[in-house]
């Protein structure tokens, strides 16, 4: 018996390995800068090829989708939802989910630190870029949505509010599954990112974080008008003034990535909300406390 188990350990380790190997030690940025060009080649034939391919390898489902035909796989990638398929959850203490995710690592910042996976922490200031941006966050909640590649791409208002400052920090482009989560060291600090500074209706300030990676280097504000991608220059700051409400369209990634959403204290985790739960966008993430239904 203890033979089988360790023969099975070490197929899935061996598998593992494989897998960090075939999405991390290849050339990340170019392959990303390809992917980025490919998707956009306008060829509905090509398309369809490459959408049969992801297929063949993922859950994709586009059962839900507007579009049934596409002129290119970026259409695929950033598509959108036939109307009422995502009802935000509307009550006023409520912060709903901004994309379609697996919950990942959550909890607590302690002492500006957080958690990437079991045992591998990482600073929140290496992550916003500036110490002084994490105060307010500091004993708050955090809360990590990774979107695969096949889940709907486009990520929404949690609450009404305003959305203060943009900064975008450049880096690399590292795989964000859970494999390369365990053994690359602060990976979300090292690769391409957005922090989104919010103030909610009530003035509570809050944050996101959409974090790029490989394949995925393309975050498109529209508020902005702005497609961040991994050879875009700056400016690093940009400041802004946008008014948005609840459930509202933010912008998209071109393929999956990651989200990181964080709140000051006074709020609490969803019940049912914990690391390799499925949410959808719309769903209850957080909740202030003392505001259960």
């Amino acid at each position: 018996m203890k033979a089988v188990l360790v023969s099975w350990r070490d197929r899935v380790l061996l598998q593992e390995d494989l897998n960090f190997l075939l999405t991390n030690r290849v050339p990340r940025i170019a392959l990303t800068r390809f992917m980025g060009w490919f998707a956009r080649i306008e060829s509905p034939l090509l398309a369809r090829l490459a959408i049969a391919v992801w297929r063949a390898f993922t859950d994709l489902d586009l059962s839900e989708a507007k579009p049934q035909r596409y002129r290119s796989l970026k259409e695929c990638f950033t598509r959108e939802l036939k109307p009422g398929l995502r009802p935000v959850d509307m009550h006023p203490d409520v912060l709903a989910s901004p994309c379609d995710a697996i919950v990942g690592a959550c909890g607590t910042v302690e002492q500006g630190m957080l958690l990437q996976a079991k045992g591998m922490a990482y600073r929140m200031a290496d992550l916003f870029g500036a110490p002084a941006r994490c105060a307010p966050f500091e004993g708050g909640q955090y809360v990590t949505l990774r979107l695969t590649s096949s889940m709907y791409h486009r990520f929404h208002a949690p609450a009404d509010g305003v959305i203060e400052h943009v900064s975008y920090l450049g880096g690399d482009t590292w795989n964000v599954n859970p494999i390369a989560l365990k053994r690359v060291q602060a990976l979300f600090t090292r690769n391409e990112r957005a922090v989104l500074r919010l103030r909610l209706a009530d003035g509570t300030p809050m944050a996101l974080v959409p974090v790029a990676a490989i394949l995925v280097a393309s975050i498109r504000l529209h508020f902005l008008d702005v497609l961040l991608h991994v050879r875009w220059p700056g400016p690093t700051e940009l400041p802004c003034g946008q008014a948005v409400t609840k459930g509202e369209e933010l912008g998209w990634f071109e393929h999956g990535s990651t989200i990181i959403v964080f709140v000051p204290k006074g709020f609490a985790l969803e019940a049912g909300i914990a690391s390799g739960v499925r949410i959808r966008m719309g769903q209850a993430l957080l909740r202030q406390a003392g505001a259960w239904a």
